[in-house]
């Protein structure tokens, strides 16, 4: 729609009367709802994972440099289940339910659950499990485009997000 071609007010107040338990979800979303709904609890599953991931990564930490990991797990950590909780909301919004069920978690996640034995090997998993989110999160919003700018905004704001982290463990990775 261009500007030219802008809604008058009085259909704007009448549509916005139609359907009105549907919440957010106007006529004008045009994006395939169901599976836009897939891709957000897949994205949900993945912060999960790699928050739980972080978390026993900093706890695991040990060594002469593990107090800077450590502490830059624990950020990531935290930034995740932050993720995670913007990606239920979303959800939520569409009309979904954000799936938090534990079975089958890392099978819903794009990122593997990797533990890892040495501080060198927990930084990489963590950095490639951050480049599988960086793939993904780029391929939702190519896939978004227009048809919801809402969710494509969120996966660009965690997908900034990502990337500063994998350029934290790509920095941490060279002094291991």
């Amino acid at each position: 729609m261009t500007a030219a071609q802008l809604t008058d007010v009085a259909t704007l107040r009448q549509r916005a009367r139609q359907h009105i338990e549907e919440g957010a979800i106007t006529e004008g979303y045009s994006a395939d709802r169901e599976e836009v709904l897939k891709l957000l609890n897949a994205s949900l599953a993945t912060e999960l994972v790699c928050y739980l991931r972080y978390k026993r990564h900093y706890f695991m930490a040990t060594g002469l440099k593990a107090s800077v990991a450590a502490a830059e797990f624990l950020e990531h950590a935290q930034q995740e289940l932050a993720h995670s909780d913007l990606l239920a909301e979303r959800i939520m919004q569409l009309g979904g339910e954000p799936d938090f069920d534990p079975r089958g978690l890392t099978e819903r996640s794009h990122a593997e659950y990797v533990a890892g034995n040495t501080l060198k090997e927990m930084i990489t998993e963590d950095l490639v499990a951050e480049r599988i989110a960086i793939d993904s999160y780029r391929e939702i919003i190519t896939y978004l485009g227009n048809d919801d700018p809402t969710t494509r905004r969120l996966f660009e704001e965690i997908l900034a997000q990502e990337e500063e982290h994998a350029d934290d463990l790509a920095d941490l990775l060279k002094d291991s």
